[in-house]
């Protein structure tokens, strides 16, 4: 097992496999063919697979991957359906039922509250705002054929 300075050796296995998630990440994004990604991974590290790199391997190849195109792009944060005032919990539940037909997360009715009601979080919506988020939404379902939730 490899001991990182300062770090344990869950944390080591933990970053490695995280390392190695994000090479793999990058020859999807970059779409590159298997050959191909082998090639630059000999080339840039001398080792075939990324199983065989260490830690400054795997640092070196996802430096080249960067130079070359490929962009860490963060996961949103799923969360919970937002606690609101008795007057608007029917409306926020609505708006939760439309989300979940359409495979959405909150971030997105945030930044639909955003964009039509210019307020940062849906918490904020007044129930005439969430209206119209209801009303955006039930739009976007007629427009993919889902139902209106």
């Amino acid at each position: 097992m490899l001991y990182i300075i300062g770090m344990k050796p869950i944390q080591a296995d933990a970053l490695r496999k995280n390392e190695l998630s994000k090479i793999h990440l990058a020859k999807k994004q970059l779409a590159l063919a298997d050959d191909e990604y082998r090639s630059i991974m000999l080339a840039i590290t001398g080792k075939q697979s990324a199983a065989d790199l260490d830690w400054q391997g795997r640092q070196k190849l996802l430096d080249h991957f960067k130079k070359i195109g490929f962009k860490v792009v963060a996961k949103q944060a799923s969360r919970a359906c937002p606690d609101v005032a008795p007057n608007r919990r029917l409306l926020i539940g609505k708006i939760a039922a439309q989300l979940a037909e359409a495979k959405l997360p909150w971030t997105y009715a945030d930044a639909m509250a955003k964009r039509i009601c210019k307020v940062d979080s849906i918490t904020f919506c007044r129930p005439d705002h969430l209206i119209k988020i209801i009303a955006a939404l039930s739009y976007d379902a007629k427009r993919h054929g889902r139902s209106e939730g």
